[in-house]
């Protein structure tokens, strides 16, 4: 996954969505509205098929791999995929990310302008992956 930039959704000018800083905000969990609140932020990217765990990937079939990467590196969920979007982009993938913790999308938007991807190895036998930011 290459080219992460953020993304403004017409829906955080909303009255649901309080601004935080910067591409984050706070609202109500979409899973559960009795849960606390979450921080939630959105973000662009494209995937890279020459890849490990990219090779099919489409903004219409986003790759598991990097994305279970992102949400484990991070602490984070999914809390919008953006179909209608990704559905019509050819590249470009959209995605939102929310967390209890304010610390964790702070984080998650350090890969603004940066890359993330599974790099395999073998150990014992066995093919793993690590996910690496550059």
């Amino acid at each position: 996954m290459k080219n992460f930039q953020n993304y403004m959704p017409e829906k955080y000018m909303m009255p649901d969505f309080q601004k935080i800083e910067d591409g984050i905000y706070k609202t109500k969990s979409p899973y559960d509205p009795k849960d606390k609140d979450v921080f939630v932020t959105s973000l662009t990217f494209e995937m890279e098929p020459e890849c490990y765990g990219e090779e099919d990937a489409s903004p219409g079939n986003l790759a598991q791999i990097p994305i279970e990467g992102i949400l484990d590196e991070f602490n984070l969920f999914v809390t919008d995929f953006y179909d209608q979007l990704n559905e019509a982009s050819e590249t470009v993938c959209y995605q939102e990310f929310g967390s209890f913790d304010l610390e964790d999308i702070q984080e998650l938007r350090t890969l603004i302008g940066k890359r993330f991807y599974a790099a395999p190895y073998i150990e014992g036998g066995d093919e793993y992956y690590k996910m690496v930011l550059e």
